[in-house]
């Protein structure tokens, strides 16, 4: 293929390993310290003085009288004569000690060299190469130390500031970390939409026989944690072109023209190994609409994007280079980037239904030593609502927990307890004194009773704890026995009085009210003004009142208008708070009428911290609770110092036969 030398040169692990202890610079820096200290040393000026110029008949003299020393002859290489010689050496005083150093040069004659041969004069030879060099070496080390910190450095800035319009895209191999097809599960429409742009690679007669062609763009576009950028590795593991990945936070910087430059040089790169495909992740970081906000048209992120709107479908166009993006705010893209020639496709990646959170957990259990009463589907059933990412993670923290428990297999009590540590956070024990326990266990079981007498079967009780969790000193958590698609007026509004009856709960026994029931307070009224302003289910009528909450960071226009008039939202206050005040009558008059019941609950919430929602619904029935609580295993907790035995916690719920995603009220 075209891409055998990139893929040569993706396959280049050796300068990414770790360094050895080696250090090349670290040495030739101090090389080059000791080369510059040795020169300083030996040829400064106070250690070697600049001889002085001298006759050869003015050092015949001095050698006649004896006040020379250390005297060398050296032939002459500049003329080549026998008899030209270049003298070295230093005169002294009377009394022997050094005056000055001299040098001569000229022809001696027979005399002469005589007269210095008895005053001590050695004849060396003129300096051969190997002495040059070595004289030269300290120069040398000093030149290598100015190119590899000097040179060096200048060229590391030029590419720094020289190469910032070019493209940060990194072409993936196919041979580390192959991800396929088969590895992707619970976007099934998704994997088909995708998976024609590989066959068109592969096979593209195919289509063009028929008078189509390869879509320019695809966009991914789901929640986070449903596996887009998942997809487009398997898209990089199945295609047999050059896949290239980038950010788009890489196309950011401070100066202008750097993000439009690095988009062309990117285009550039893949019409060289066209056919290819180019992937930009998080594409809403240069994609987002021009003109609104706070930057004008000289901004940074407009010239990139109109670069991007260009490159993809401009006056310029070439075929080969197909673009896969991925984001989760569509709604902030400009509509230029969205329209057909460009993004041609918008592949919606949605969370997972029931078959599809088996088939994720099916592909992450295979890493997995599961036991074998574990069934997925039990798990799939009790995890609606969670991403790709959420089901791995569940399994994952059940894995974990197994492993502190020292069990060779993951059980299904595992997966149960890693489900709520993942949802509602880890147990946390809390020093509560009677009056705040009794005041925990009315708030939960207030909810539970108004649940289980409103329930319609479709979100029936899960399990009741007082045992503190994240943020809340209690939960009650709820089974929906299938996915939740769409909401009805009357299971909203029951909603609301479930979310009301721990309040009514402290209401009617402790006589007073706590901050307990702020949580519940800020759900139940943000679901009844979505039921007025969003759903049209009140008296105002079928009528969108809440289009005024864009705000100007994301995107939207600096002056927004408001859609609603002071009577209009004095209108849709009163609406609210008339859905509230009535459920909360309502669950005042069901937990008022069960007040029995509302006790039982309490006390056993009291003695055993944990029940299930069945021993809610025996004890609506028959006054009492028939099934046996069944606890499970304890996490091993730390000892604590001068300790020999450790307080266990209490017991954790066991492990629900249905499954279902709990639907937490906190206290």
């Amino acid at each position: 293929m075209a891409d055998l030398k990139n893929d040569k040169k993706s396959r280049r692990p050796l300068k990414n390993l770790p360094s050895d202890g080696f250090q090349p610079k670290v040495l030739l820096l101090w090389l080059g310290i000791v080369a510059v200290v040795v020169s300083l040393y030996l040829f400064s000026p106070g250690r070697q003085p600049a001889p002085t110029e001298m006759t050869v008949y003015q050092v015949q003299k001095l050698a006649e009288e004896g006040n020379v020393k250390d005297l060398i002859m050296q032939p002459d290489p500049n003329t080549g004569g026998r008899s030209s010689y270049q003298i070295h050496g230093e005169s002294t005083g009377p009394d022997g000690k050094p005056l000055l150093s001299f040098h001569a040069s000229g022809t001696l004659t027979e005399a002469t060299i005589a007269v210095l041969q008895k005053a001590g004069a050695k004849e060396e030879a003129a300096p051969s190469w190997p002495s040059l060099l070595v004289g030269l070496l300290p120069i040398f080390v000093l030149g290598l130390l100015v190119y590899f910190f000097f040179i060096r450095q200048l060229k590391a800035a030029g590419r720094g500031a020289l190469s910032f319009g070019k493209s940060r895209a990194k072409m993936l191999t196919r041979d580390r970390d192959k991800i396929t097809f088969a590895d992707v599960a619970g976007c099934d429409e998704a994997k088909e939409e995708i998976s024609e742009v590989v066959e068109f690679l592969k096979d593209p007669k195919k289509f063009t026989k028929m008078g189509g062609r390869i879509p320019k763009g695809m966009l991914l576009v789901g929640p986070p944690g449903t596996g887009k950028t998942l997809l487009a590795k398997a898209v990089a593991g199945e295609a047999e072109v050059p896949f290239f990945s980038v950010s788009g936070s890489d196309f950011v910087e401070m100066f202008v023209g750097v993000g439009a430059s690095r988009v062309r040089d990117m285009f550039e790169q893949g019409r060289t190994s066209a056919p290819c495909i180019i992937f930009i992740d998080e594409i809403d970081a240069v994609g987002r609409q021009r003109g609104a906000g706070m930057g004008g048209g000289h901004d940074e992120r407009e010239q990139t994007l109109n670069s991007l709107l260009v490159e993809m479908d401009g006056f310029d166009t070439s075929d080969g280079v197909i673009i896969m993006a991925a984001t989760n705010r569509p709604d902030v893209l400009d509509s230029a980037l969205l329209r057909p020639g460009r993004f041609d496709r918008q592949v919606y990646v949605d969370l997972p239904d029931i078959l599809g959170r088996e088939q994720i957990l099916r592909v992450h259990a295979k890493k997995i030593t599961l036991a074998e009463d574990v069934d997925l589907m039990v798990i799939a059933r009790g995890t609606p609502g969670l991403s790709g990412a959420d089901l791995a993670n569940l399994l994952n923290e059940s894995a974990l927990l197994a492993a502190r428990r020292n069990k060779k297999k993951v059980e299904p009590i595992d997966v149960e307890d890693a489900r709520h540590k993942v949802l509602f956070g880890r147990e946390r024990r809390r020093v509560m004194d009677d009056e705040e326990k009794k005041l925990c266990a009315y708030h939960e079981a207030g909810h539970a009773l108004v649940q289980a007498v409103l329930d319609d079967g479709l979100m029936p009780v899960h399990k009741v704890t007082i045992i503190p969790r994240g943020r809340s000193l209690g939960s009650t958590m709820f089974i929906p026995k299938r996915d939740i698609l769409t909401y009805h007026k009357r299971r909203l509004l029951n909603q609301i009085a479930m979310g009301l009856g721990g309040r009514v709960a402290e209401e009617l026994v402790c006589g007073d009210i706590s901050n307990g029931a702020s949580g519940d307070i800020k759900q139940i009224t943000k679901l009844a003004r979505q039921m007025v302003c969003d759903w049209g289910m009140t008296e105002l009528g079928p009528i969108a009142y809440g289009e005024n909450h864009d705000t100007v960071f994301l995107g939207r226009d600096i002056a927004r208008s408001e859609h609603v008039s002071e009577e209009t939202a004095r209108l849709i206050d009163n609406e609210v708070k008339k859905i509230i005040d009535t459920q909360h009558a309502r669950a005042t008059a069901i937990i008022t009428e069960r007040r029995a019941a509302l006790d039982l609950i309490a006390n056993a919430l009291l003695e055993h911290e944990t029940i299930e929602g069945r021993h809610v619904l025996e004890i609506l029935e028959f006054g009492e609770m028939r099934s046996p609580i069944v606890n499970a295993p304890p996490s091993p907790a730390p000892p604590k110092l001068g300790d020999k035995d450790t307080k266990k916690p209490a017991a954790k719920p066991a492990a629900d036969p249905l499954g279902g995603t709990p639907a937490p009220m906190p206290a």
